[in-house]
């Protein structure tokens, strides 16, 4: 399912129906940190089933397992796949251990297997769901899936080629993010581009002029003559080369580009900016804040590498004015809610189609009119769309759905070559260590070049990253496999023996790895500084809707425009629009709610809200957003029809028309409305704008009921009262 489509939700009611109708016993919903936890047993504690006005954690008990204790009583299980292994193994957990990614945590050697346990047998569970499974069904963690003999249901919004290889592509449900925007349940992004010269093309320092170094680790600074001249591309930005002037003409676009992004917004919309590395969040940081001259509340760092609570942070983020924008370098956890979010800025580009997807996914949560102003007071309606503003080209770059080769970002160099050096051999940690040997390699000079060849006795790092990648290489490991088994090849040599030749290889490539070796590799990453340009200025290139996107947005509405057209002799509405607009008086909530539920069964992806973006792109729209879906649905057919040449919301239309009405009345010797009648006739004007039809029903329901009703304005027009009631019919949807 998508993103912020609802799968845990989706999940607590296929659980609720199990334990109800299938007799479940037991059940397991397995997560991969701990504060995925925490969300599924808020989402079981505030669960309210449709058929039961009983909360879900008070029909069946529900426990989250925080030690080794599992409650023989408890029907719903909650644990990450770290404490479950904990509990197999019968050893003690730290808490830390469930707050990474299991992909994330370094084994110090091969992981010992999982075996009987009387406490948890195998048949303990009836079914496991196991959430974002498309990272935790591999390597260490699968044995614990395979201990138990239990129905398996993965959920993801991300499945690759592997996950869809553990469930035996074995799909029961697809809900696409092109479905849940039609639906309602997402929202769609739009996107717009800031390119800015050195962001594509690089600069070059020349020699001689004084030039500033950073430390990385410490941020220490120091001035110094440059030796000779030094072209940098836009890859070595924020990384050994710092523009500050870079950074700040894309946060100066971006804040003086706002009130064309965000119409109408009086301060800035919730947005998270996605920097390369933990030097560039600080830059970025500092640079914000001097832009929209705004102190620290306004902007804040959110990774949980931070001095102040994350949990805090992000709440804040989340339900609190402040911050309006936060910064991250590896993505909020995934399956982290923050409804309020409007704006992504990538000032780092993804090469995983995944990880993007999940990045982008931040932003796809829904979120009405209320809870947004909450946080967001300008808000003139619901969360309709989320903008990317695209200022590193990743909308653009190809994506591949191949895994990264560091899987371990935040596990330190350093660790990384300890583990590999103490025994450890699982591909994670050997691929993310060579990955990041190989991005050091990099940024070597000779003489660290001769030191790492003296400490490893005459092997450049180049060869042992070569080694790493060879120990984990499929064919080098079948090859050795088949050796071990002493079989031809073409046989099976088995996983056993497939793990037993990757394990020698690993050792073999390892061998140079010693703690004198770990230290120099240390001390060289630590050592190494950025250059901070100051002379190359940064000018903006561009700065607009995504070219695309408007190709994108013609054919959508053309699309839609061609799909009225076929249908207008057989939906009412659309035959009075196109071919009878005398009877448009006749127009009710139900002929245009006839209208959208035959779009949304034979044309989803034209959700009006939808459609309604990609005109307001077009024809350069900057008024407000429509009050409802049923609202943008009229106005967009109006706009197809002609009856408005640009793109205009439904309620703007009907006000503009009553102003007319009653301007055309007052002129035309006709007595003027008082000032209760005027009251009552914005009413009137209100319930038009959002249901098309008023009729005489319609004044016993609020908010005419609260006002005297039928009877309160029959007092007040007398027998011209349904008169009035026509003709406003008539008039205001003209």
């Amino acid at each position: 399912m998508a993103t912020g489509a609802g799968k845990t939700y989706t999940a607590i009611t296929s659980i609720y129906r199990l334990l109800k109708h299938a007799h479940g016993k037991r059940i397991l919903f397995l997560v991969d940190t701990k504060n995925l936890g925490e969300q599924a047993e808020q989402e079981m504690m505030s669960y309210v089933p449709i058929d039961d006005n009983r909360k879900f954690t008070e029909l069946y008990n529900v426990q989250r397992l925080k030690s080794s204790f599992v409650a023989k009583d408890s029907q719903v299980c909650i644990s990450t796949i770290q404490r479950l292994y904990s509990i197999l193994k019968d050893t003690p957990l730290e808490d830390a251990a469930e707050e990474n990614n299991p992909a994330e945590m370094a084994q110090p050697k091969a992981p010992m297997p999982v075996v009987y346990n009387e406490k948890v047998p195998p048949e303990f569970f009836d079914f496991i769901f196991i959430d974002e499974c498309h990272r935790s069904i591999y390597n260490l963690w699968q044995q614990v899936i395979d201990y138990f003999d239990a129905s398996l249901i993965g959920l993801t919004a991300t499945p690759d080629n592997r996950t869809y290889g553990f469930f035996k592509k074995n799909v029961v449900s697809d809900y696409s993010h092109e479905k849940a925007v039609a639906d309602g349940v997402n929202v769609g992004n739009e996107i717009y581009v800031i390119e800015t010269q050195i962001t594509q093309q690089g600069a070059q320092i020349s020699a001689q002029q004084q030039v500033e170094r950073r430390e990385k680790l410490t941020r220490k600074k120091r001035w110094e003559q440059q030796d000779e001249d030094e072209a940098y591309s836009s890859t070595q930005l924020d990384r050994n080369i710092v523009n500050p002037d870079q950074i700040r003409t894309v946060i100066r676009t971006f804040r003086e580009k706002l009130p064309e992004i965000f119409p109408g917004r009086t301060e800035v919309p919730k947005t998270l900016i996605f920097a390369k590395t933990d030097s560039h969040a600080d830059d970025i940081i500092q640079t914000v804040r001097e832009e929209f001259g705004e102190g620290n509340a306004f902007c804040k760092k959110l990774t949980y590498k931070i001095e102040e609570d994350p949990k805090s942070v992000l709440s804040d983020f989340r339900n609190a004015y402040f911050p309006r924008i936060a910064v991250t370098v590896d993505m909020i956890a995934t399956g982290t809610d923050v409804k309020p979010l409007e704006c992504l800025l990538f000032m780092r580009d993804v090469k995983s189609r995944n990880y993007f997807e999940q990045m982008k996914g931040r932003g796809t949560r829904t979120l009405d009119m209320d809870d947004l102003k909450k946080v967001t007071p300008s808000a003139a309606s619901a969360k309709t769309h989320y903008v990317i503003v695209d200022a590193i080209g990743v909308t653009k770059s190809l994506k591949t759905a191949s895994q990264p080769l560091i899987t371990k970002p935040t596990v330190p160099l350093k660790d990384l070559a300890m583990q590999v050096m103490m025994g450890a051999t699982d591909e994670d940690t050997v691929s993310s260590l060579a990955g990041r040997l190989a991005r050091l390699n990099k940024q070597l000079d000779v003489d660290d070049q001769r030191r790492i060849r003296e400490a490893t006795g005459g092997m450049e790092l180049t060869q042992l990253v070569g080694r790493l990648f060879g120990a984990i290489d499929a064919d080098n490991i079948e090859a050795r496999a088949l050796e071990l088994a002493r079989l031809p090849i073409g046989s099976d040599p088995g996983d056993d023996k497939r793990s037993q030749a990757q394990a020698q290889l690993v050792s073999e490539a390892a061998k140079v790895l010693n703690g004198e070796l770990v230290e120099l590799i240390e001390s060289i990453r630590r050592d190494k500084e950025q250059t901070i340009d100051h002379d190359n200025l940064d000018a903006v290139l561009v700065a607009g809707w995504n070219k695309d996107a408007g190709h994108n947005a013609q054919a959508l509405t053309d699309e839609f425009a061609d799909y009225l057209k076929a249908h207008q002799d057989n939906i009412a509405a659309l035959t009075i629009f196109f071919s009878q607009p005398h009877r448009r008086r006749e127009l009710s909530f139900d002929l245009i709610r006839q209208v959208l539920d035959k779009l949304k069964a034979d044309k989803p992806k034209l959700a009006p809200l939808y459609v309604w973006q990609a005109y307001r792109q077009l024809d350069d729209y900057k008024g407000a957003q429509p009050i409802s879906e049923l609202t943008a649905l009229v106005a967009l057919i109006r706009r197809v029809c002609g009856i408005d040449e640009k793109l205009s919301t439904f309620d703007d239309t009907v006000r503009r028309n009553f102003r007319n009405w009653i301007m055309k009345h007052h002129s035309g010797g006709s007595e003027k409305f008082n000032e209760e009648q005027m009251d009552w006739l914005r009413m009137v004007r209100d319930h038009v704008a959002n249901s098309f039809h008023i009729e005489r029903d319609d004044l016993e329901m609020s908010p005419f009921d609260g006002q005297g009703g039928l009877g309160k304005m029959y007092q007040l027009f007398g027998a011209k009262m349904d008169t009035l009631l026509d003709e406003l019919n008539e008039a205001l949807v003209a």
